[in-house]
């Protein structure tokens, strides 16, 4: 017999050899039916695996996300299938599950896939799927494996197995198809109701742009023909709410070729529009304590070196700047807070001076590959509102839990309302991936998690998200379509004030290291307001929105009339513009509808008369004639109810 403990904590006695789904099926029948993936003792198995040993189980549905992931992984073996069946010859090369569905990789030779495709490759995977095929898996020698890919021809799937070691390698089956696999399926094929074909895309094979260029079919799965209509349905709300759609439209920003791909040009209205986001923050970081700093677009080379980010980033940073001094480099700034270290390097620090908080708007560049850029949310050139807190381990706690207040104040004053906080922690089995001593990183890590528990949010710790130099708290926020967005991080390092030797002398004379506190509550300008446009659709907060209201005079002789309406609304700090043009009031009001602006204000004889303004609300709500006071009452109002005190 093995001892199984459940997720409530409970212990049950099976019989060695028991699968994930005898557990369910000993639990509830409703469970059974409804168990689709399991873990066992940290690692994710088949419903079918059977268990040998003592230890702990949890079950998955298609409710959880680790469900999620095995079903669209078993999808995608489905869909590779199908394409191996239309697409005789075809080379597969990897298929994993993605946040929102699978993708597969092929190589079709000198065939291409369009949409037109699509409808064609769904009705032979749904027909795959009928079959009720069961997952098995398989273990197989690295002999064997590289005899079946090599008859193939398949050079990716050789070169794969090639690097595995021989008593690791699975294959996974279900009908006549079997694919070199790790595992995680769910039970059988027929769990799968619905699948659809999203897209397709280039992509080099394993991302480098020197290897062969694939094609990457993208598909989601779902067990109930209604999800995917519900999905599709929010697919085509969020392609209407598209920041890069949205922002064309608005005019907040534009790209060019000849500038560069990945580096945005900030049009007015969005210049303006960052600039009152960047004053928002800079109001509550100054009530906060913090100081202002500004540092150099780029850096001596062994700065980075020094930081630990060259050997971490520097293949996937612009290569370094050659000067007419001989062995002279510089790079691009990837980071601000090897910057930040120097400025507080500036000059010797006793314990009364801490903590210090230094703030920048900061400028950094990192050479995304082409294919992964993808507007504002993966661009080449991106703003932080970095700031780093250096203080002494005892004011670690107070100053963590004062960020947290500044990020929920952010949230909160941009309608980001619904959200999760995620701490990242180390992936223990693989202590190469981070710098520093392990009782610092045990440090910082329970710094965060107590820092979370005593301010009551809502967490989950995730192993293996942690940054290489320390562990990080961030908001994972939903927006206004249930997606979820990772916005604002909050980070304990311990690491670079060793690395660049960072000291104060305490109360006692002798000189110790500060703590280092890493965040940023918008992230990065260019990806918070990319969000933002798609969270709001373009309806931003009034206090944040370009133009709060448009006057529209009916005629030419209201014009005078209108100025004066303006003249008033900017003594107010009400930001508007008059609509001069020789149009239609009807047109006029249309065309503010589609730029969004909150307010139409409509000024003829009888508003000059009264000296009222007659009101129209983004998206038709009639307020009637009011007097200008009692307008600009209304957007005070408004402003205060959204914009959070702090």
């Amino acid at each position: 017999m093995i001892k199984i403990t459940l997720p409530d904590g409970s212990i049950k006695e099976y019989e060695k050899g028991a699968t994930p789904m005898d557990v369910a099926t000993s639990i509830s029948e409703g469970l059974a039916r409804n168990v689709i993936s399991a873990k066992f003792n940290d690692t994710i198995v088949e419903t079918t695996t059977p268990l040998n040993e003592d230890g702990s189980i949890i079950l998955y549905t298609w409710n959880d996300k680790e469900g999620k992931k095995a079903f669209w992984h078993s999808s995608s073996h489905v869909v590779a299938q199908a394409l191996e069946e239309l697409y005789p010859g075809v080379k597969l090369t990897i298929g994993p599950a993605i946040d929102n569905g699978f993708y597969y990789d092929v190589d079709l030779g000198e065939r291409s896939i369009s949409d037109k495709d699509f409808p064609e490759i769904e009705k032979k995977a749904l027909e795959i799927a009928r079959g009720k095929h069961d997952f098995k898996m398989r273990a197989i020698s690295k002999q064997d494996a590289l005899s079946i890919y090599k008859e193939q021809k398949n050079e990716y799937k050789v070169e794969l197995i090639e690097n595995l070691e021989d008593g690791t390698i699975t294959f996974c089956d279900h009908d006549i198809f079997t694919d070199l696999c790790r595992g995680g399926h769910i039970p059988n094929t027929g769990i799968i109701k619905a699948i659809k074909i999203l897209s397709v895309a280039g992509a080099y094979w394993r991302g480098d742009e020197n290897k062969p260029q694939l094609t990457r079919v993208y598909g989601i799965s779902f067990p109930k023909q209604k999800d995917l209509t519900e999905y599709l349905e929010l697919l085509e709300q969020a392609r209407q709410r598209d920041h890069r759609k949205l922002g064309k439209e608005l005019e907040l920003f534009t790209f060019s070729a000849k500038v560069g791909q990945g580096l945005p040009l900030w049009l007015p209205k969005g210049a303006a529009l960052r600039e009152r986001l960047e004053n928002f923050l800079k109001k509550a970081q100054k009530k906060a304590g913090y100081e202002m700093v500004v540092t150099p677009h780029i850096g001596q080379k062994e700065l980075y070196v020094t930081s630990g980010h060259y050997a971490k980033y520097g293949e996937d940073s612009f290569q370094p700047i050659k000067t007419p001094k001989m062995d002279e480099e510089f790079l691009l700034k990837p980071m601000n807070c090897p910057h930040h270290c120097e400025v507080y390097n500036f000059k010797p620090h006793s314990y009364k001076d801490l903590p210090k908080r230094f703030a920048e708007f900061g400028t950094v560049y990192r050479y995304e590959q082409s294919g992964e850029l993808h507007g504002l949310t993966r661009v080449r050139g991106f703003t932080q509102d970095d700031a780093h807190i250096f203080c002494t381990a005892d004011q670690l706690d107070q100053e963590f839990k004062n960020v947290i207040d500044l990020s929920l104040y952010v949230l909160g004053s941009l309608g980001f309302e619904n959200f999760t906080a995620q701490v990242s922690v180390r992936d223990l089995d693989k202590p190469e991936k981070y710098i520093g001593s392990v009782e610092n990183w045990e440090k910082a890590e329970n710094a965060i998690i107590n820092a979370a528990k005593e301010k009551g949010l809502n967490f989950v710790i995730e192993s293996g998200e942690a940054a290489f130099y320390g562990p990080k708290l961030d908001f994972m926020v939903k927006d206004a379509l249930g997606r979820q967005w990772q916005l604002g991080t909050i980070q304990v390092d311990y690491n670079l004030p060793e690395r660049f030797d960072l000291t104060y002398k305490g109360s006692d004379n002798e000189l110790h290291r500060p703590v280092m506190i890493h965040r940023a509550p918008f992230g990065s300008m260019e990806r918070f307001i990319a969000l933002l446009l798609e969270h709001t659709g373009g309806n931003f907060p009034l206090w944040l929105i370009p133009e709060q209201a448009i006057i529209l005079p009916v005629s030419e002789k209201h014009e005078k009339y209108a100025e004066k309406v303006l003249n008033s609304l900017e003594k107010h700090e009400i930001r508007a513009l008059v609509d001069k043009r020789n149009e239609t009031v009807g047109k006029k009001i249309r065309e503010a509808e589609m730029n969004k602006i909150p307010f139409m204000l409509i000024v003829g004889e009888n508003e000059e008369a009264e000296d009222t303004i007659s009101v129209r609300r983004h998206g038709g709500e009639d307020l009637g004639s009011i007097t200008i006071n009692d307008f600009n009452e209304l957007v005070s109002k408004e402003i205060n109810s959204t914009l959070k005190s702090f």
